[in-house]
């Protein structure tokens, strides 16, 4: 009884501790789509080392990652899924339903505007942003509406928009950063190529899809190739 008003306890919410680099919060995110497959398969207890074997973790570095943010864990038993999985979201601000809108409605925007997995994470998809005459007033395919970029400042005070994501090509980027910065949105995630600037107040993570396959690449030319080729011939 002891051990489960012990994990049952509310988590209070915190400033993260200075020495929690962004590394961890990203961690953070691997361990919660590692729980909530354990919660969807049932599992109600695992232990870090567990954790760690099913999913090729670290156990001492879940351990050590947990540890800024509470005492999770019960002696004997381990972690108790649905309660670690629920702080988890907590910490993460996952608890509420996040409004994002997407820069740019070309083919990459409007993909993601039409991803489901947003969604089922707690992203909601609020709105698409262009320029061209043609797109503005129309839907995506899943009803996402596309506005014309001039109305952002106007929607955004109105609708409290918490994310913005770039999907422009690079010369435009930064002015529709800047556009973004001026709405008043405090969170960007660019997918266009090339370094942008924002203000200290404005957390920007920028998603290089042609460095990642740079990186598979340079892979390939190291001896990948000839794996894959002794693998055809075979």
């Amino acid at each position: 009884m002891v051990a489960l008003e012990l994990v049952n306890r509310p988590n209070k919410r915190r400033p993260l501790p200075d020495q929690v680099s962004e590394l961890t919060t990203n961690r953070l995110s691997v361990y919660l789509r590692c729980l909530n497959e354990l919660d969807t398969a049932g599992v109600q207890t695992i232990s870090s080392q567990a954790l760690a074997e099913q999913f090729h973790l670290n156990a001492a570095q879940i351990r050590k990652d947990l540890a800024y943010f509470g005492e999770f864990g019960v002696r004997g038993v381990g972690y108790y899924v649905k309660e670690l999985r629920r702080h988890l979201r907590q910490i993460l601000g996952l608890d509420r339903r996040l409004r994002v809108v997407i820069m740019g409605a070309g083919n990459l925007g409007l993909a993601l505007a039409d991803y489901p997995g947003f969604r089922q994470e707690g992203f909601d998809i609020a709105a698409l942003f262009d320029i061209a005459n043609e797109k503005i007033g129309h839907e995506s395919r899943c009803g996402v509406p596309i506005h014309d970029v001039r109305e952002l400042k106007r929607l955004a005070r109105r609708e409290r928009y918490d994310i913005a994501v770039i999907a422009v090509p690079a010369p435009h980027a930064q002015p529709v950063v800047d556009l973004v910065v001026e709405a008043g949105i405090k969170a960007i995630l660019n997918f266009s190529p090339g370094t942008l600037k924002v203000p200290p107040e404005v957390k920007l993570k920028s998603v290089d899809l042609t460095v990642s396959l740079e990186s598979l690449s340079f892979y390939l030319a190291q001896g990948g190739e000839e794996g894959a080729s002794g693998a055809q011939g075979a």
